[in-house]
């Protein structure tokens, strides 16, 4: 196995955060590895708390003018004091993401001396293993999630036959704390099953369990695990899988929700018995063959310079690092792990990752483990396009539609404005009202605008005009609400209330503030949505007086400012903050992901972005694994490569957990993406209308070369660099078209036609 590709441990997983993830999208499963007493636990992407509500506060609509004329009046805490009344959620808070469950494998036999104990995940393949010797026997156990058949499937296999003893069971509450061998466990199972309403056999070889997940109109889980055993014997007693002596066994798993369909508990089980037809060299190869023709579309290969400690198990890998600083391999394995988790937690049909990607152990977790979309949810997709996986951003941009129609009824009742809107979080039913009480987070307007910039650059890079024309009307509705939302504020038209997420500023007269009017992160979502309508309706040939109004607002909406201190303006008054090494950066969102600052466009304001980031990382910004990772983005569009690889470096050294999550802390899955999104905008940049090569090649990455990533345009790109300089690159085209693309000082003026490749 490659290092790039492997993640592996020499022994089981102490806790969750060293066990393996595996997901097809909607099912995801976490391998701890034990010997006697194997944990798989389990998640599926629709099981969440409670049913839809309207969360929208009844009071918001009266007192919005009191709150505006507080905010003018420069009383900010009165006005805080107000939206936490008027504008917080009612309830404050979503629904939140829970596990499905957990599947054990409880093993037969005495406690004995394991050896050459191997866990890995295989990124190439989606494939996590588990293999050791005891008695002189090898044990061997495969997991696999199978997106083209629906399930988790797990071949359990020895060297000598007859040696698998054991039973299975697929629980819902929490974990065993006992993995010695099952004789030895005295007190077994307390609270193993404990938020389960069925939980049964069915015939010989199958278990079922259903629950409610909670609350009023919750949806209702389905989940079922059947077993195909190679000689012994095989049977069910209780809610118990019982395999006796096999020389091989297969276990199928998987799950449904209500929340697709009236009665999922038949397609659990049709979904099974299809799989169960299949040998199981058949499912790997099918499973081989659909991961296979993402995951190959891109491969990244490092100088061999600084490939150090690539034979190390993931922990002392990491330790080393720490210790010995740059690891090329152990930085191809994160571009690639980042990869491998947007395949495994975001396909075609499924929900968008949240915040923990599926990956969550928690029934109340941190966070609601929701879709966070201040920024979090959105770095998730960063890598999406650019990294060729266009089909995963799919599910995030399908959510966007469900969220609409509450969206409306937001603007509307809350605000008294047209369009859709959001405010920072939503959940599995698109809920659009504030979540929590939070006075610097939950009264920000800009989360649907924001969402709907992702409709824009799936277009962009793939020029699907009618993937365009399907969704162009939930940009202009986004865009409508803000036309309706904005206030006069002298020359400009300001968001108000709203603040700049998560941050506080200080008042002349030393009061703390956060609510305010005209952030500078509104002015850049607004720039950036009024933009991309306006030339989505030059494409569509749909100009009406709806673009023309968005033009004339345009002209009135504050410029892009530089403070006191050389830094972009946060706020739309140059206060001074309470923490300047704040996680959140909202300011350089015209920078990353924005398109409004740049070097060769716009110097003076770049200049000032990167005094920004500065300032922020003297003062201890960059402690969480998002807020590094996007400061690997913004220093690669400042064309820095040397400190973006700096910040790879210490996101792996302070924001990595072992088994290479991100690390809040705790896990949020946004750093791993934005980690990989930050390395290939390192490589390749297309967002000033031109294809830039090797805009941020740092001097530690003297060769290389990277294939099959995208541009901007419909366009696929491969390069090759030696000694810092490139060597080689191939640009195909999707359909014809003219491109200028840029290596260094060299330019090259290309006219392609569909399908064809130009080599530089």
């Amino acid at each position: 196995m490659n290092s790039n590709s492997t993640i592996f441990f020499n022994k089981p997983a102490k806790d969750w955060n060293e066990a393996l993830p595996v997901g097809n999208g909607r099912l995801g499963g976490m391998v701890f590895g034990n010997p006697y007493t194997e944990l798989i636990q389990l998640n599926e992407d629709s099981v969440w708390y409670g049913g839809p509500v309207d969360r929208n506060n009844r009071s918001a609509l009266e007192n919005l003018p009191k709150i505006r004329q507080l905010i003018f009046d420069g009383k900010i805490q009165e006005a805080q004091d107000l939206c936490a009344f008027a504008l917080s959620g009612t309830p404050e808070e979503q629904r939140h993401y829970e596990p499905l469950g957990n599947l054990y494998l409880l093993f037969d036999g005495d406690e004995a001396e394991i050896t050459d104990y191997r866990r890995s995940l295989n990124l190439e393949d989606a494939a996590a293993e588990v293999c050791f010797t005891k008695a002189e026997i090898t044990y061997r156990r495969e997991v696999i999630a199978s997106y083209p058949d629906g399930v988790m499937a797990v071949r359990l296999t020895a060297d000598c036959p007859g040696q698998l003893s054991f039973h299975a069971q697929i629980t819902r509450g929490n974990p065993t704390w006992d993995y010695t061998p099952y004789r030895k466990q005295t007190f077994r199972h307390p609270n193993y099953n404990s938020y389960v309403d069925r939980c049964e056999a069915i015939g010989g070889d199958t278990l079922f369990l259903t629950a409610q997940c909670g609350g009023k109109g919750a949806v209702e889980l389905f989940c079922a695990v059947t077993a195909v055993a190679e000689g012994g014997e095989l049977s069910t007693i209780g809610n118990n899988i019982v395999v006796n002596h096999a020389d091989g066994v297969i276990l199928l798993l998987t799950a449904d929700t209500t929340f697709r369909e009236a009665d999922p508990s038949k397609t659990v089980l049709d979904r099974l018995v299809k799989a169960k037809a299949m040998t199981w060299e058949e499912l790997y190869r099918r499973h081989l063959e659909d991961y296979h023709s993402l995951y190959n579309r891109v491969k990244l290969e490092l100088a061999e310079d600084f490939c150090r400690n690539a034979g190390l198990p993931a922990p002392e890998r990491l330790e080393a690092f720490r210790a010995n600083g740059q690891d090329n391999r152990l930085i191809e394995l994160m571009f690639n792990y980042g990869r491998y988790l947007l395949i495994a937690s975001s396909r075609p049909d499924s929900l968008p990752a949240n915040l923990q990607g599926i990956w969550n152990m928690d029934m109340t977790p941190i966070w609601g483990s929701k879709f966070t979309i201040n920024i979090n949810a959105q770095m998730n997709y960063w890598p999406a396009e650019t990294c060729n996986l266009s089909e995963c951003h799919l599910p995030l941009i399908d959510h966007i539609e469900r969220m609409r129609e509450n969206g409306r009824k937001t603007a509307k009742g809350m605000y008294n404005c047209g369009g859709f809107m959001a405010h920072h979080n939503t959940d599995i039913w698109g809920d659009t009202a504030p979540q929590d009480v939070c006075l610097s987070a939950s009264y920000w307007v800009m989360g649907a605008a924001w969402l709907c910039l992702h409709i824009w650059e799936h277009y962009r890079f793939t020029l699907d005009t009618e993937f365009l024309r399907e969704r162009y009307g939930t940009m202009a509705e986004a865009a409508a609400f803000l036309l309706d939302y904005l206030v006069e504020d002298g020359e400009w038209l300001v968001t108000c209330p709203t603040l700049s997420p998560e941050n506080e500023y200080r008042l002349p007269n030393g009061e703390k503030g956060v609510i305010c009017k005209g952030a500078s992160m509104d002015n850049q979502i607004i720039r950036e949505l009024f933009t991309a309508c306006i030339q989505a309706a030059d494409i569509l040939e749909m100009r009406d007086s709806f673009t023309s109004r968005l033009e004339e607002t345009l002209t009135r909406i504050a410029p892009v400012s530089i403070g006191r201190h050389g830094q972009i303006m946060e706020w739309n008054e140059d206060y001074e903050e309470i923490d300047p090494g704040h996680r959140h950066i909202s300011q350089l969102f015209a920078l990353h992901p924005g398109t409004q600052i740049s070097v060769s466009g716009t110097p003076e304001l770049a200049q000032a972005a990167r005094t920004t980031i500065e300032r922020r990382l003297s003062h201890g910004g960059g402690h969480t694994g998002w807020s590094r990772a996007w400061i690997i983005n913004m220093w690669a569009r400042l064309q820095d490569g040397d400190k973006a690889l700096f910040n790879i470096g210490e996101l792996l050294k302070h924001s990595v957990l072992p088994n290479l999550f991100d690390n809040h802390p705790p896990f949020q899955i946004d750093g791993n993406f934005g980690c990989t999104a930050g390395i290939a905008e390192m490589l390749v940049q297309s967002h000033e209308g031109r294809i830039v090569l090797l805009p941020a090649l740092p001097k530690d990455w003297k060769s290389g070369k990277v294939s099959g990533l995208r541009a901007r345009g419909g366009f696929t790109v491969s390069i090759e660099w030696e000694s810092g300089a490139m060597t080689k690159a191939e640009i195909t085209a999707d359909q014809d078209a003219e491109i200028l693309a840029e290596a260094g000082t060299r330019i090259w003026q290309l006219k392609l036609a569909a399908g064809q490749t130009c080599v530089l």
